[in-house]
Order: C-alpha cells, then sequence, then structure tokens
C-alpha cells in the first residue's frame, strides 16, 4: 500500500500508462501522413529533380526501417527492465536458455532479411540512378580541378576545342561558376579529373558521383524546378577543398541556349582539356 493509503503504488501507475504512452506515440507517428511525400525529409532538401524523390524514398524508407528495429529492441529492453527485475520476481538470477536451436536460428535469420530486402531496395535504386540514355537531349563534360570547376557545354562524348557550336565555362576559388541547366529536359554529365579525385556535388539533386582521373564516370539528371542551387567538392582534394564551390542555375530551354550564345560571344566556344585517358572506364571513340 502506497503512503497515502491507496494500494495503487506509483509504479503499477507506470505500468499501466507506458502501453497507453507507446500507443498513443506510435498514432502520433503514423497518423501524420500517408505517402512517403508526406513523411519529414529528414536532412535531406526538397527533390528539384526528376531523379531526386527516388533518393528521398530512399532515404526516408531507411529511416523507417531503422525506426522499426530500434523501437522494437527498445521495447524488449525496457519490456525485461520492468517485468523481470529482482525486485519483482524474488528471483536472484533467471533462468539461463543455452543451446536452443529455434532461437539462435530466430537470432540469425531475422539480420539476414533484414539486410536483403535492405540491399534489394537499394541496388534497385542505385540501378536506376547510375542508368544515363544514349542520346541525352543534352551532354555537359564536367571537369575537376584544384580548386575548381570547368563546364563543357554540348560537346557530345569528348570535347571539342574547335567546336564553334559548343561552349565552356572556368570558375576559380576567387569566382565560383555558375552551372546553366535547362528545366524538364535530361542532362547527362560526363565527369573528369585533371589531377586528382574529386567529388562533383549539386546539394539539391540529390546525386553526388566521384570525379576520378582517367576515369569517366556518368549519371544524369532531368532539372524540375527553376532556381539557382548550391554545388561543391565532396572529396578531399587539397588545401583549398572547402573553397571548391560551384552554383547551378535550372533556366527556360530559351534561356539556356541564350546562355551558350553569350559564352561563344564571349570566346569560350568550344572546350577546355577535360582530362579524359584511353585508359578510362568509357570506350573513346
Amino acid at each position: 500500500m502506497s503512503p497515502n493509503g491507496s494500494d495503487r503504488s506509483p509504479r503499477r501507475t507506470m505500468r499501466r500508462k507506458l502501453p497507453q504512452a507507446l500507443a498513443l506515440g506510435l498514432v502520433i507517428a503514423t497518423a501524420t501522413g500517408c505517402s512517403a511525400n508526406d513523411l519529414p525529409r529528414l536532412g535531406l532538401p526538397s527533390p528539384v529533380t526528376k531523379e531526386g524523390p527516388l533518393v528521398l524514398h530512399m532515404w526516408q524508407g531507411s529511416w523507417i526501417a531503422a525506426l522499426i528495429v530500434g523501437a522494437l529492441m527498445w521495447g524488449l529492453i525496457i519490456w525485461s527492465v520492468i517485468f523481470h527485475r529482482r525486485s519483482r520476481t524474488k528471483v536472484e538470477i533467471p533462468a539461463q536458455t543455452r543451446y536452443n536451436v529455434p532461437i539462435e536460428a530466430l537470432y540469425t535469420a531475422v539480420p539476414i532479411v533484414i539486410v536483403s530486402v535492405l540491399f534489394y531496395f537499394v541496388a534497385r535504386d542505385e540501378s536506376a540512378l547510375t542508368k544515363v540514355d544514349e542520346k541525352p537531349q543534352h551532354t555537359i563534360n564536367v571537369v575537376g580541378f584544384q580548386w575548381s570547376w570547368a563546364f563543357n557545354y554540348e560537346n557530345s562524348e569528348i570535347p571539342d576545342p574547335a567546336s564553334t557550336t559548343a561552349a565552356y565555362d572556368v570558375g576559380s576559388t576567387k569566382e565560383p561558376p555558375t552551372l546553366y541547366l535547362p528545366i524538364n529536359e535530361t542532362v547527362k554529365f560526363r565527369l573528369t579529373s585533371n589531377d586528382v579525385i574529386h567529388d562533383f556535388w549539386p546539394v539539391n539533386f540529390m546525386m553526388k558521383m566521384d570525379v576520378v582521373p582517367g576515369v569517366v564516370n556518368e549519371f544524369q539528371v532531368t532539372p524540375t524546378a527553376l532556381g539557382t542551387y548550391r554545388g561543391k567538392c565532396a572529396e578531399l582534394c587539397g588545401v583549398d577543398h572547402s573553397r571548391m564551390l560551384f552554383n547551378v542555375k535550372v533556366v527556360t530551354a530559351a534561356e539556356y541556349q541564350q546562355h551558350l550564345k553569350d559564352l561563344r560571344d564571349n570566346g569560350k566556344a568550344g572546350a577546355v582539356p577535360a582530362g579524359i585517358l584511353p585508359t578510362g572506364s568509357s570506350e573513346e571513340k
């Protein structure tokens, strides 16, 4: 009996209210939205490309799986602490279970199932994200160098410095370059480096890829939102790595073509050296 004369001790009250609190928390967490778009982005920006929602959904799904496993484990721990404490059971040492084949098989099977399911979805989404069209609407060669970026616009597969229809832009640590992209049109990036390993990361695109000397890496995006977005190098590449920045400006198709014309009129027709070597992963023609 409790000091105030009631047989309802604080511990008993806590045990009765704990399931109610857990149920209320579960209802609140699940009633906020029924689709992936309604869930919190959990640190990721809003998608601004056709491919962005795929990354966001994969990120949210991983968090949901982690929260479910974590809630289960914490629930078992709390249940054991409350209902199997020594003061309640009067047992000094609980019964020990050894060589229980079904339980040991369960301990092995459950993690394998969890990892297999996560691996399937990651492999499926990664395959979709890294798929590139043979003939995209636009091709841009991104050249990483210490410590800025160059963009060779519309130079097909191998940038041609003698081209009169293509254009390029080069930045510096003092003046980061701006990459122009047309909205709702597919753009393939061919990533090359002239010196060390960099990493091309337009932050709001939710996609980044290494820029490796002698290797041609590729991915493509389709921007779906007008605006200016941040970009940076995501691979430690030297003393001024933190200043290796760029901007991405998504514009209309007419503005994109006008930008290329302005570059050519300013003497930036053709291309800068792309760093593509015969030992690259892509077969050059």
